[in-house]
């Protein structure tokens, strides 16, 4: 969260994301194992028109929606899911969680993109119970700002914030540490 003392500083600010030179990175929690190390999704994005709680991708560059560009690297493989980081050249409203889903690989427990349930492994007895209680662990959408950067409006100097994974995401990992090792 950025907050401008004066106008001068939110106009100063509000260029900065509007030409995207801000820097910001998420750390997400997905299911499946990527195929790849890293990647980019690019798509525009709208309202999906089934239903208006969510957004839909649709051709990138097309007549609809807006834009986005989404570049996410795996940091960690942990079984049936994966931790990324996604750097964002656009911010569009539920962005990574569009396009994690658009990709085949929803974000942990979240609901409204389809997370919430077993997308990966049986769903039988031990490992049923695990995954709930996974849920029970981190009882939403597995996805944290990581990363704030933009250049201070009034010094010039290249500001950079971070803040660590929230206890109920770092839980998370490390149930599922444990579970693949063994």
């Amino acid at each position: 969260l950025v907050i401008a003392k004066t106008p001068e500083v939110k106009s100063h600010l509000g260029k900065q994301f509007f030409y995207k030179t801000t820097k910001r990175s998420y750390r997400a929690i997905v299911w499946g194992r990527m195929e790849e190390e890293s990647g980019t999704v690019r798509t525009n994005l709208a309202r999906d028109p089934h239903d208006r709680l969510i957004f839909a991708p649709f051709p990138y560059e097309g007549d609809i929606g807006k834009t986005a560009v989404t570049h996410w690297r795996v940091i960690e493989e942990l079984g049936y899911l994966s931790m990324i980081e996604c750097r964002l050249e656009t911010g569009r409203t539920h962005q990574i969680r569009a396009h994690m889903k658009s990709i085949g690989h929803p974000i942990f427990n979240d609901e409204r993109y389809g997370g919430s349930q077993i997308l990966r492994g049986n769903r039988f007895g031990s490992y049923k119970q695990f995954v709930a209680n996974s849920f029970i662990q981190c009882p939403r959408q597995a996805l944290h700002a990581q990363t704030l950067g933009f250049v201070h409006p009034m010094t010039g100097e290249e500001m950079t914030f971070s803040c660590d994974l929230p206890e109920d995401m770092q839980g998370l990992l490390e149930k599922w540490r444990v579970y693949t090792s063994s």
